[in-house]
């Protein structure tokens, strides 16, 4: 995900596409823990998405 593209977003869209990469991250751990998960470079990449959206919402924070 581009940090341009979540610049671009509302709060709200952000906040959704928040909740839906913790939820995805939540899967992936679990996945993680019982051996299922073949490419575990998903879990990193989830992880640094979560991170971008909370700086944007941060700095949208900022902002008002």
């Amino acid at each position: 995900m581009k940090t341009n593209e979540l610049r671009a977003k509302s709060g709200d869209e952000l906040q959704k596409e928040l909740n839906e990469l913790l939820r995805a991250r939540f899967g992936l751990r679990m996945q993680h823990a019982t051996q299922q998960l073949s490419n575990t470079s998903q879990l990193r990449r989830t992880q640094r998405d979560i991170a971008r959206v909370r700086t944007v919402l941060a700095q949208k924070a900022a902002v008002k």
